[in-house]
């Protein structure tokens, strides 16, 4: 709708140009404005109904859809028709007011039939080019947008995907705990409605502190260190200040989520991760490493890439692979790091305002 108001809005607009310029303009040298508002006044509607029917029907049913023998013969013919009638105009009403001497040559007269085809089909030329640069520019504005939206439904969905699945998660080990009677039931119970908050109401900001995410994450680790007791050793190191640095939500949570799922759940011994936060030159760099079982006892397979491990992860790191890329195109590094009984981690992201 908008685009159909700016094209009524750019028709007026050039229309009513035209029609001053033939009225005013040619009356201004000759002083005949009586005269020049009557041949204004027929002048004008030809070439716009020629106009119009080039662009609406020669153009858009014919040109535009390959009909291009069709678009030939339909201009050809509307050419002569419009060129006659301002043509009979001139010769029959003009001519004997105002130019006599007109009359003495025929009325199809080779180069005046030409000069009035070129009165009228520059007026076509010059609104045509208009019309189709305004299109060529909203389709421009349209794809852009449509772009956006779906960058945006895409992120929604990353997000869809990453909520449930800890929940679940979460969700199944309380209720294990709980049959046991468990003492830190509570605590566990109370950590989870922050994260439900966390998740109801942080998650829809576009960035949020890494200092609030850390918290975040922090609140699952304890849930976690719970299922996993003595055996688990869980470092989060933080060698610089972050309070001024800004993430999306839930970008961190699913690495951390992979150390859980990918490396420790699969170790029946003692295992370990550390999590390390630095800051230099309004960059974050995340360093998250856990240990894990050989490729030959989890039965995983890590694929390589210029050397770099970039297999061993689940929907939740492949879902910030996605969001990495749409939220910071060419301003972030994401890399894997394979050994023998480790894997890690390193996320770089260039700093993201409120």
């Amino acid at each position: 709708m908008d685009f159909k108001r700016s094209n009524w809005g750019l028709s007026v607009i050039f229309w009513l140009a035209y029609f001053l310029y033939e009225w005013l303009g040619q009356a201004a040298v000759a002083c005949e404005y009586d005269r020049y508002l009557v041949n204004a006044a027929v002048i004008v509607p030809i070439s716009l109904l020629a106009t119009w029917f080039t662009v609406q029907v020669l153009i858009k049913e014919y040109f535009l859809k390959k009909r291009i023998t069709a678009f030939w013969v339909g201009f050809i013919i509307s050419a002569i028709v419009f060129t006659l009638l301002r043509r009979s105009f001139n010769y029959f009403y003009t001519y004997p007011l105002y130019y006599s001497n007109g009359l003495t040559t025929p009325f199809i007269f080779l180069p005046k039939i030409i000069i009035e085809m070129v009165n009228i089909y520059l007026i076509v030329a010059l609104y045509t080019m208009f019309y189709f640069m305004r299109a060529w520019y909203e389709q421009q504005r349209l794809a852009q947008e449509l772009q956006r939206d779906k960058a945006e439904a895409q992120l929604q969905l990353l997000k869809s995907q990453v909520q449930p699945h800890f929940i679940f998660n979460t969700l199944n080990n309380i209720y294990s705990l709980s049959l046991k009677s468990h003492p830190k039931t509570p605590d566990l119970i109370y950590r989870l409605s922050s994260l439900l908050s966390y998740m109801l109401y942080d998650s829809k900001q576009d960035a949020i502190p890494v200092k609030k995410e850390m918290e975040y994450i922090h609140n699952y680790i304890e849930l976690e260190k719970i299922r996993y007791g003595e055996r688990l050793d869980v470092a989060v190191n933080c060698f610089d200040t972050v309070d001024k640095f800004y993430i999306p939500p839930f970008l961190l949570l699913p690495l951390v989520e992979n150390s859980f799922k990918h490396g420790v759940s699969n170790d029946v011994g003692a295992s370990w991760i550390r999590i390390d936060l630095s800051v230099k030159d309004e960059w974050l760099t995340v360093k998250i490493e856990n240990s894990r079982v050989p490729d030959t006892q989890n039965g995983h397979h890590i694929g390589s890439h210029n050397g770099r491990a970039i297999g061993y992860y689940g929907i939740g790191m492949e879902n910030v692979k996605k969001r990495l890329e749409i939220l910071y195109p060419e301003r972030h590094e994401f890399k894997y790091f394979e050994e023998k009984q480790s894997f890690l981690t390193v996320l770089k992201l260039k700093n993201r305002e409120s």
